[in-house]
């Protein structure tokens, strides 16, 4: 589990708001439940102990969340983007005989690219309402 120390800023039903200091690892996730400010991000997190606004707490990810966020933000664009400059280069260079394979294979790329970015985007709006990949207030602190 990735965990985290934060300070309840505040509450919207079942989820509570949480400043956490951000750090180094921070720069790197996808889990989509944070929002920069400053040298605190702001966390959204199930509060199934009851948390009150200005308790400090302990704040958990499962790393599954993090790793699965990861791939599907980079790996799938990256992904479509190698796959369609080679569809661009190898197949629709063959359907287009005056056009440049180059361009071709550029242009077939980026609009993978384009299309995989779309697909990123609709599924972090479908997984946030899944309440298994959000993270958890594990206990209060103080």
């Amino acid at each position: 589990m990735i965990e985290e120390i934060g300070t309840v800023k505040s509450l919207e039903g079942d989820m509570a708001v949480v400043l956490v200091p951000k750090k180094s690892a921070c720069d790197g996730c996808t889990a989509g439940a944070c929002k920069p400010e400053n040298q605190t991000m702001e966390i959204e997190a199930l509060n199934w102990v009851g948390a009150q606004v200005g308790q400090r707490v302990k704040v958990a990810v499962k790393p599954l969340t993090f790793v699965k966020g990861s791939l599907v933000v980079y790996g799938v664009p990256a992904l479509a983007l190698v796959i369609g400059a080679v569809v661009g280069k190898e197949w629709m260079s063959r359907l287009f005989t005056t056009a440049d394979p180059d361009i071709l294979s550029a242009v077939c790329g980026f609009s993978a690219l384009i299309v995989a970015l779309a697909g990123v985007k609709i599924w972090a709006q479908a997984a946030s309402g899944n309440t298994s990949s959000k993270p958890v207030i594990e206990e209060i602190v103080s």
